[in-house]
């Protein structure tokens, strides 16, 4: 029996009068140029996707005029400035504006309908992270066509990015732009992962969760934990750079490896972000190729942990000739290593579950296939430069350049392109050519290897990374000529996918079928809403244990088959066994995402080119629009629960740390944790780099003890104020309540500002040494997240005033009661550190 048969069969079963067209109508996306204001995800991925392919596609276009360039010896195609910024600009798109969005891209629109979910828990939010990623990243890359792109490598290694070296806003741009973007991607990160772990399927247990969930899931984690160094580096040199506090200055205190530090904290991790969601991404396409059950699921899964825990400790791989301490360089030499080994386990795998099979050589195997054996050779000469000796040799060179290029084009483009042909048929229906695909295929697996395989010569014959030109007779003009012939047969393998999907790809709503004879919950009947129905899962392959599933889904048997309040809804479930829990109410489509992000975008920008009254004014929009849509965070009144089939009823709302929004305040703080802690480690290596007495000599005094204790009492007592309020809400007193939260804000300032004063009073002045810039900048973390909980507390004042906040609709407070926690936890530790450490020593 066909899906159809199936379809049709259990369409008998009568469903109640104008149930499926209420879905349809809820669901609708809006038409012409009102499309912008959607946020589903469907629409919101594609998006997405179709943006960060823009990107390769323009990235690709300057790696073809670097191999232009170094095709032939002592060319002037490019001038050195010229070829800097074109180098520059080409990793930073390739690593920032491509690599990772593309990867959040792609689990945007697939990570929902994987689940069986109707949507992500935060539409608006996956809608602004887009809105922000295109617009910063189209306003970063036109910096190129105005001369004032930055030209300082896309790793920005100070002192040459400093303000005495770098004088222009080339590095301004480079910093405010990639520090916001990376903003927006830790932004889509809190999605997936509260999207991953509160909405799955009835009955998907962690233990039966799709392969890609869990890389994603491990990403995302990473992402939180990652992200947030390179966030905090950006923002030190900027200071540096604008109001010339001295954190990479030796001569005040500061050094040029603290960057490092803080940027290879992000920077290796990153390697495995981009991985690993490809990785999931081959898990889920060779059963399909193979028909056969993945081999080692558990194995898999604890692989994808341990490569994101171990990717957090091999950061100093990329600084083994910096002079580190022996120790340091043998213990990171032997993390480099055993990374490889989680890395193997998937890979074997993946070839245990094709060899168990009967592997059909569609486009998406042969993609495989050329992944796995780019991937093979990139890790092999990854080993190659984790032992220190061997690397002292490469650093630095053409070598160290074709190793990353088939770790992270093999590793990441290659399993994404073969993905593009895989779950096209989501979109049309039916699989795209294989003709066109396996030309694509056999370009971009020939050029790539022509491309970068002669690099790894070369690197051994001595050339250097990162120059523009090179002289006649040292030998690197064959790997030079062949490399720029290869990069073009490879840009030709991407133009033929491109041209392929011009031609052939429709898209059609409405898809009811499964080409691939797949066995995850993507491929069951979809439209804009996802499923009809939301099915229990029973195993980890559901399409191939219930066939019958997708006509059951399709004729709207299973939970929530239309629409219980009128409006958008999914199931939350349980973060371990996925039971169900309460119903979700989701947000309709709307302009204020988009608003907010372009006002963001524009706020960053103008800051940029010093226009800061305009920055600010546009800031503060970005900030209005924001609470647009925060104002209905909770739907407007209804019942108390609802029917949602199978004979079962659940709650419409959840409060405090057991509702999804509870779970995404968690994750912010913890990626305000990880900022913090990275500010901690600023402090701590600054301190040992100086050595005592710490402060220095050169900063004037300490301030009184009277200020810190101060400081802490007035922030503990501002917590004490907002915990009172919380039972007195729950009680029905919110009124009461609301008026301690205008008191606690003001004694949190309060305390913030005494911590200021003390500082200022004794002398401690950003721009006389590094440490007094580190203090000043935990003072201003402080103070940028007490300003997010005094716009917060005004809220829910506001709500309160308007109806929307009671004992039943508190989510604004519970949010708001999460983050102070979080505040005065941070603002203690801080002033632990600053104030008690020194004087312990």
């Amino acid at each position: 029996m066909t899906d159809k048969d199936r379809v049709q069969a259990a369409a008998a079963p009568s469903r109640p009068a104008g149930e499926l067209e209420d879905l349809i109508a809820v669901w609708r996306p809006p038409r012409g140029l009102r499309i912008i204001s959607a946020v589903n995800n469907s629409i919101v991925g594609l998006f997405y996707i179709g943006t960060a392919l823009l990107f390769l596609v323009a990235a690709g276009v300057l790696a073809l005029l670097m191999r232009l360039q170094l095709a032939v010896p002592d060319n002037d195609l490019l001038s050195a400035e010229r070829y800097n910024q074109v180098f520059t600009m080409h990793g930073t798109v390739m690593m920032f504006l491509f690599a990772v969005p593309v990867i959040e891209a792609v689990a945007v629109y697939l990570m929902p309908a994987m689940l069986a979910a109707r949507d992500l828990p935060f539409p608006r939010l996956s809608a602004y992270a887009y809105w922000a990623y295109a617009f910063g990243g189209v306003a970063f890359f036109c910096t190129l066509f105005f001369g004032v792109a930055p030209d300082g490598g896309w790793f920005m290694y100070p002192p040459l990015t400093s303000y005495q070296a770098s004088p222009g806003i080339n590095q301004d741009f480079w910093l405010l732009g990639i520090g916001f973007i990376e903003i927006s991607a830790i932004a889509g990160a809190i999605e997936l992962v509260v999207g991953i772990l509160r909405t799955r399927a009835p009955g998907m247990s962690l233990d039966r969760m799709p392969i890609y969930a869990w890389a994603m899931l491990v990403v995302g984690l990473m992402i939180v934990f990652g992200f947030p160094p390179v966030i905090l580096a950006t923002a030190l040199l900027e200071l540096e750079r604008a109001l010339h506090w001295p954190f990479f200055i030796p001569e005040q205190g500061g050094d040029p490896l603290l960057w490092q530090h803080l940027f290879w904290l992000f920077g290796h991790p990153e390697v495995y972000i981009i991985f690993l969601p490809a990785a999931g991404l081959v898990s889920m396409m060779v059963p399909a190729i193979a028909q056969a059950r993945f081999v080692g699921y558990r194995l898999v899964v604890l692989a994808l942990v341990g490569t994101g825990v171990l990717s957090f400790g091999l950061w100093v791989h990329h600084m083994f000739a910096t002079g580190l301490p022996r120790l340091s360089l043998a213990f990171f030499s032997a993390a480099s290593m055993a990374v490889a080994i989680p890395s193997g386990i998937q890979m074997f795998a993946w070839l245990a579950t094709l060899g168990s099979g009967r592997p059909r050589p569609t486009v998406p195997c042969l993609f495989v296939l050329g992944f796995i054996l780019i991937f093979t050779l990139g890790g092999l000469t990854g080993v190659m430069v984790a032992a220190v000796p061997f690397d002292w040799q490469a650093h630095d060179s053409y070598f160290v350049v074709a190793h990353l290029h088939y770790v992270l084009i093999g590793g990441m483009v290659f399993p994404l392109f073969g993905a593009l042909y895989h779950w096209a048929p989501l979109l049309s229906g039916d699989p795209l050519p294989e003709r066109w695909g396996r030309w694509a295929f056999g370009l971009m697996f020939a050029g790539f290897n022509l491309a970068f395989f002669p690099q790894h010569i070369a690197g051994l014959m001595g050339m250097p990374r990162r120059v523009y030109t090179y002289p006649e007779g040292l030998g690197w003009e064959l790997p030079n000529l062949l490399s720029s012939i290869g990069a073009f047969v490879f840009a030709a393998g991407i133009a033929v996918v491109i041209v392929d999907f011009a031609l052939h790809l429709r898209l059609r709503m409405g898809r009811t079928g499964n080409p691939w004879h797949a066995s995850s919950l993507e491929w069951l009947p979809t439209d804009n809403y996802g499923t009809r129905s939301i099915p229990f899962v029973r195993s980890r392959d559901p399409l191939w244990d219930q066939p019958d599933l997708p006509a059951e889904v399709h004729a709207g048997v299973h939970h929530l088959p239309g629409t219980a309040t009128g409006m958008r809804e999914t199931i939350v479930t349980s973060a371990v066994e996925a039971r169900p829990q309460y119903v979700m109410v989701l947000p309709a489509d709307g302009w204020s995402p988009f608003l907010a992000a372009l006002f963001t975008a524009a706020a960053f920008m103008l800051l940029t080119v010093k226009l800061t009254v305009p920055a600010l004014t546009c800031g503060a929009l970005a900030v209005a629009f924001i609470l647009v849509w925060v104002w209905k965070l909770d739907p407007e009144p209804v019942p108390a629960s609802v029917d949602i089939g199978q004979g079962l009823r659940l709650p419409l709302q959840a409060s405090g740390a057991r509702s999804h929004s509870g779970w995404a305040v968690i994750i912010l703080c913890c990626v305000a944790g990880s900022v913090f802690a990275s500010l901690l480690f600023a402090y701590g290596f600054l301190a040992m780099v100086n050595g005592l007495p710490w402060p220095p000599p050169v900063v004037a005094g300490r301030p009184p003890v009277a200020f810190p204790v101060a400081a802490a009492l007035l922030v503990a007592l501002s917590l004490v104020l907002v915990e009172v309020a919380s039972p007195l809400i729950a009680r029905g007193r919110s009124g009461i309540a609301m008026a301690l939260l205008p008191v606690a804000a003001i004694l949190l300032g309060c305390g913030l500002a005494a911590e200021a004063w003390g500082q200022a009073g004794a002398g401690v002045l950003p721009t006389l040494h590094a440490y007094a810039a580190v203090v000043w900048t935990m003072i201003a973390f402080d103070g940028l997240i007490a300003s997010a909980l005094a716009i917060m507390a005004l809220l829910c004042v506001a709500r309160r005033i308007a109806g929307r906040l009671g004992p039943r609709r508190r989510a604004t407070f519970d949010c708001m009661l999460l983050l102070w926690r979080y505040a005065t936890a941070q603002t203690l530790l801080g002033l632990a550190v600053v104030h008690g450490v020194p004087r312990l020593l």
